[in-house]
C-alpha cells in the first residue's frame, strides 16, 4: 500500500515538472509581468508598516520608533479628514455612474456600425484622447474654457453676454474632471467590451430579429446579456481603486479657487507626505484606502455570487 502510494507521488511530480517543461515558454513570456508585481507591487508593501511607527529618514525603519495606531486616531480625528472624505466619495460617486458605464455605451453604439471604414475611423477618433497626458489635457481644457479667449466662453459669451469660471468655480470642479477622464478614457476603454461583443452568437441576433425584436431591444435583450460576466468584472476590479482620482488629473486642475472641493486623498497625501514630511501619517491614509479598497472588493463580489453572477474569485 504504501509502495503504491509513493509510486502515485512520483508519478504526480513527474507529470508536473513534465507540464512545466512543455509550457515553460508560456511561463518566460509571463515572467516579465511577474517580476514587475513582485518588484512594484508585493515588496513595497514592507513600506507600509511605517504607518505604525514615527518614521524618520535618518534613523531608518528599524531605528524609528513604533506607535501602533496614533496615526490613524490623528487621521480620524483631524477636521480635515471628513472633508477630504467627502470630497473623495462625491468624485468616486460620479465616476462609477458615469465614467465607467461610458465605455459600455459607446462599444454598443459602435458594435451598431455597419459600415467597417466608417467604424473603424470612429473608433481610431475615440482612442487617440487615451494616448494625450493628463498635462496635455489640463492644457487643452484651459485653453478651451479660460474666461479670457477660451473658445468655449467666447461662444457663451456670444449667446449671453456672459462668461463661466468653469476652471475657477467651484461648482464646475467635478463637473470638468469627469468630462475629462470620459473624453480620455471612454474610448480605450471599448476595447474590452468589443472584444466581449464578438462572442455574441449571431444566432441569437436572428432569432431575435425573428421575434420582431429592433434594434434597441436586441441591444437590451441580447447583447447586453452577453457581456454582463464582463462588466460585472469590470466593475469589482473598479472598486478597489474606489478612493483613487488619479494624483496627476486633480492637482493640474487645482487652484486657490476651488481647492476646498478638490482637495482627495491622492492630494492630501502629496501634501502631508512629501511637502511636509510626515510620511508615517500619509502611509496611514495609503493603507486607509487600501483597506476599503479591499472591503469594497469582497462586499461586490458577494453581491455578484447572491446574484448568481460570475466574479473574479
Amino acid at each position: 500500500m504504501a509502495k503504491n502510494t509513493t509510486q502515485a507521488l512520483e508519478t504526480n511530480k513527474i507529470s508536473f515538472w513534465d507540464k512545466m517543461k512543455r509550457d515553460r515558454w508560456l511561463y518566460f513570456l509571463v515572467l516579465p509581468g511577474l517580476i514587475w508585481f513582485i518588484v512594484f507591487k508585493y515588496v513595497p508593501m514592507w513600506g507600509t508598516l511605517i504607518a505604525f511607527q514615527n518614521y524618520s529618514p535618518f534613523l531608518g525603519f528599524w531605528g524609528s520608533e513604533w506607535v501602533g495606531f496614533d496615526h490613524f486616531e490623528r487621521l480620524f480625528q483631524n477636521p480635515d479628514f471628513f472633508r477630504v472624505l467627502r470630497n473623495t466619495l462625491i468624485l468616486a460617486f460620479y465616476e462609477t455612474i458615469f465614467v465607467f458605464p461610458a465605455p459600455i455605451i459607446l462599444a454598443l453604439m459602435l458594435n451598431e456600425i455597419r459600415m467597417t471604414g466608417y467604424k473603424r475611423t470612429i473608433q481610431t477618433l475615440v482612442y487617440m484622447p487615451n494616448f494625450l497626458s493628463w498635462v496635455i489635457i489640463a492644457s487643452l481644457t484651459f485653453v478651451f474654457f479660460t474666461t479670457n479667449g477660451g473658445v468655449v466662453n467666447m461662444i457663451i459669451e456670444y449667446f449671453t453676454g456672459s462668461t463661466v469660471n468653469f476652471l475657477g468655480d467651484p461648482n464646475w470642479f467635478r463637473t470638468m474632471i469627469i468630462g475629462q477622464q470620459i473624453w480620455k478614457d471612454a474610448g480605450f476603454g471599448t476595447i474590452i467590451f468589443l472584444a466581449a461583443l464578438t462572442s455574441v452568437s449571431k444566432e441569437q441576433y436572428e432569432a431575435a430579429i425573428v421575434d420582431g425584436a429592433g434594434r434597441f431591444r436586441r441591444m437590451w435583450h441580447v447583447t447586453l446579456p452577453a457581456i454582463r460576466h464582463v462588466i460585472i468584472i469590470l466593475l469589482i476590479l473598479r472598486m478597489g481603486n474606489f478612493l483613487d482620482q488619479g494624483f496627476q488629473q486633480i492637482y493640474l486642475m487645482t487652484n486657490a479657487l476651488n481647492r476646498q472641493v478638490a482637495e482627495v486623498f491622492d492630494v492630501y497625501i502629496y501634501f502631508t507626505g512629501i511637502t511636509q514630511g510626515a510620511f508615517s501619517h500619509s502611509t496611514a491614509v495609503g493603507l486607509f484606502k487600501g483597506v476599503v479598497g479591499i472591503v469594497l472588493i469582497l462586499g461586490t463580489r458577494y453581491i455578484a455570487k447572491r446574484l448568481n453572477q460570475e466574479t473574479l474569485f
